[in-house]
């Protein structure tokens, strides 16, 4: 007797007005399978609580699954928004989307690597180098990035720190939050292990079509992607004018601060550290407080400013939520990565 094998229902959600129509399968959330297909539409957090892959559902009917109010009211969801990275269709769709091009035509591929250098840059945060096989590269914009895969199909995602001009490397930074993953690179790994990568990944970088000045807000890790970013720029010759706010609990979170100091000799950056639980034993004579408000304080009118953001969901919320009702940045010109604590499908921390 045949043993019959059922198809998985799928439904087609088609984004407007490019008219690209994906099939999604029944339990998936829009945005995943978007990414899958390597077709880029905004989205930072991928946990529901940024906002950036809001959207209209023009029409059909979705799951909206879990999301705070703050980021899609009762209000919204009754006149079609839906966040995409949450949200699983129950039927054919049509969705308003913004659609990010720049990375259309750069594939995903899969490769194999090896750990070429593994460098601790803090007593709590490692800079994996990862040299990439003979002939092979990787493609990429600065900001986006990767998906190591473990033992069992496990991801774990980090953002490549370094420019796409570096050809035949791959710089990751890690934090170690005691994870199964950060545990075996702080113990275990050593040069020359083999690993496999996935990628690139993500709508997360410059948008190199604007003039606008440009106002970097990294916390932790989250400054992994904005080095790549600022690097890339600035080999360019960008004339744009750049500002980077870093924060971290302690002076010693800021764990590439020199190198971040030599950007404003060698590339006119402007540099703001920013340390909010400083002891005395730091010394730290510099700025203080939270990040974010560092900002608001040196720019308290943004609506002539574009703004990259990543790090922990709290300080990115904040100065998403913050600088669009106080300071009049325009919704569409903030762009984040929102990074999480953990492994699994969800952005990792570094």
């Amino acid at each position: 007797m045949t043993e019959t094998v059922m198809e998985p229902v799928t439904h087609p959600v088609t984004f407007e007005p490019v008219g690209h129509t994906l099939a999604v399968r029944e339990g998936d959330t829009i945005l995943s399978a978007a990414l899958s297909h390597n077709f880029p539409l905004p989205h930072g957090c991928r946990t529901g609580t940024c906002g950036t892959c809001k959207a209209k559902v023009l029409a059909g009917d979705v799951d909206h699954g879990a999301s705070d109010d703050c980021v899609l009211s009762d209000a919204e969801r009754e006149q079609g928004y839906a966040l995409l990275c949450q949200a699983k269709p129950r039927s054919a769709l049509a969705i308003a989307s913004s659609v990010v091009r720049e990375n259309m035509d750069i594939p995903i591929v899969r490769l194999p690597c090896r750990v070429q250098q593994l460098e601790r840059l803090a007593h709590d945060v490692m800079r994996i180098r990862l040299r990439l096989p003979a002939k092979q590269r990787l493609r990429f914009l600065p900001g986006q990035y990767i998906n190591i895969v473990m033992p069992g199909g496990i991801r774990r995602s980090l953002s490549m720190a370094n420019s796409p001009e570096d050809e035949d490397v791959v710089e990751l930074h890690l934090r170690n939050y005691g994870g199964p993953f950060s545990t075996h690179v702080f113990n275990v790994m050593k040069e020359n292990d083999l690993l496999r990568i996935e990628g690139p990944v993500g709508a997360f970088f410059v948008r190199e079509q604007s003039t606008k000045p440009i106002i970097f807000v990294a916390s932790g890790t989250g400054f992994a992607p904005i080095k790549a970013m600022i690097e890339h720029v600035a080999s360019k010759g960008s004339a744009r004018p750049m500002s980077l706010y870093w924060g971290g609990r302690r002076p010693s979170d800021l764990y590439l601060n020199a190198l971040a100091t030599t950007w404003q000799e060698k590339y006119g950056i402007r540099y703001v550290p920013v340390v909010s639980e400083a002891s005395d034993e730091d010394a730290w004579d510099g700025r203080t407080g939270f990040v974010h408000r560092a900002v608001m304080d040196d720019y308290p009118d943004l609506s002539g400013h574009q703004v990259y953001a990543c790090g922990a969901p709290i300080v990115v919320q904040s100065a998403r939520d913050d600088f669009i009702k106080a300071c009049r940045l325009p919704e569409s010109e903030f762009f984040a990565d929102i990074f999480v604590s953990g492994g699994g499908k969800v952005r990792a921390a570094a």
